[in-house]
């Protein structure tokens, strides 16, 4: 599987080391699970100017984009310009514009397009991402909203596959959306090398995650996930809710919807998936009583909401949780 790295000049370095680590990792440990015929990636680093140093100030020592062979898969690490007065003009140099009109060369080619974190700003600047899913940062989703309305933000999610393109959200999302990559041609090795770089089941990296960075942004989205933590066994009520936060259910709905992406419920129904996983991980409770533990009064309806929510079952979830341990 043939991967190039597009590395833009003032590349963050976090972002640019995350991914190429994660596939030569990959590529050292293809032996462990087949020795001679595990699977490889070919990782090529290319860049649109011949000299791209990282925001450090190290070289990149990357080859023309005109020269590289078709990929299966375009990766865009992120620029480090971490705040809009940075990252607004940063979308307008030339070099930028230019590797924007190398990703829809590609894409038209029909190469793959992945990006994490501020890389996600490149692609949807390209036009590429309207009408696609798509996850990035998780303190520029306000200004990603309003700057990209035809791109339909998912900003509770760390990794969104949407047609031709993957994105992921900040920092640590390209460790994440380099092994979701890796999934795609072996999941054996994506598990063995997300244990080996101790990417484990803490909720900064689960497939479940809980966008907690987004809560502690506003005192009362904090104020209602503390308020729904406390009671997840006792079920969820709008009303209730509003009374104990003193403020009107219009209100905070739009609050959460407008900090999380999401409504109170559904978000109340996050916290419940994340509980639950933690409990069939970490206990030996049946089903039944952990239903009970997140408000369900039967593990039928536990079980339908994790397979719908996480694609797994309880065993499957359980499972995992040893193999972790």
């Amino acid at each position: 599987m043939r991967m190039t790295v597009l590395a833009l000049d003032g590349v963050f370095d976090t972002a640019l080391s995350a991914v190429l680590d994660a596939f030569t990792t990959a590529n050292e440990l293809a032996d462990m699970l087949e020795p001679g015929v595990g699977p490889r990636f070919e990782i090529e680093l290319v860049g649109v100017r011949r000299d791209v140093r990282t925001s450090l100030g190290m070289r990149v020592p990357v080859m023309s984009a005109s020269a590289m062979a078709r990929p299966d898969w375009l990766i865009v690490p992120a620029p480090a310009t971490k705040m809009p007065a940075q990252l607004l003009p940063a979308l307008a140099r030339r070099d930028v514009t230019d590797a924007m009109q190398l990703l829809a060369q590609h894409h038209a080619d029909g190469v793959k397009i992945a990006a994490a974190c501020i890389g996600t700003f490149v692609l949807a600047e390209s036009g590429l991402l309207d009408g696609q899913e798509a996850t990035t940062s998780w303190w520029l989703a306000p200004l990603f909203r309003q700057r990209y309305p035809s791109v339909r933000l998912d900003s509770a999610r760390m990794v969104v596959p949407s047609g031709a393109f993957a994105t992921a959200g900040a920092a640590m999302g390209h460790l994440d959306l380099a092994l979701w990559l890796m999934n795609q041609a072996s999941p054996a090795l994506a598990a063995t090398v997300a244990r080996y770089l101790i990417v484990d089941a803490r909720p900064s990296q689960a497939p479940y995650m809980i966008p907690d960075h987004l809560a502690r942004a506003d005192p009362m989205v904090e104020r209602f996930e503390r308020w729904a933590r406390a009671r997840l066994a006792q079920g969820f009520s709008l009303d209730a809710a509003a009374h104990a936060l003193a403020t009107s259910t219009r209100t905070l709905q739009r609050r959460i919807e407008a900090v999380l992406g999401k409504s109170p419920l559904s978000y109340f129904q996050d916290l419940r998936v994340e509980r639950a996983v933690h409990l069939l991980r970490s206990s030996q409770l049946d089903i039944e009583a952990i239903a009970a533990e997140v408000g369900y009064g039967d593990g039928a309806t536990l079980r339908t909401l994790l397979r719908r929510r996480l694609g797994r079952g309880v065993k499957e979830l359980r499972a995992r949780g040893v193999e972790e341990t």
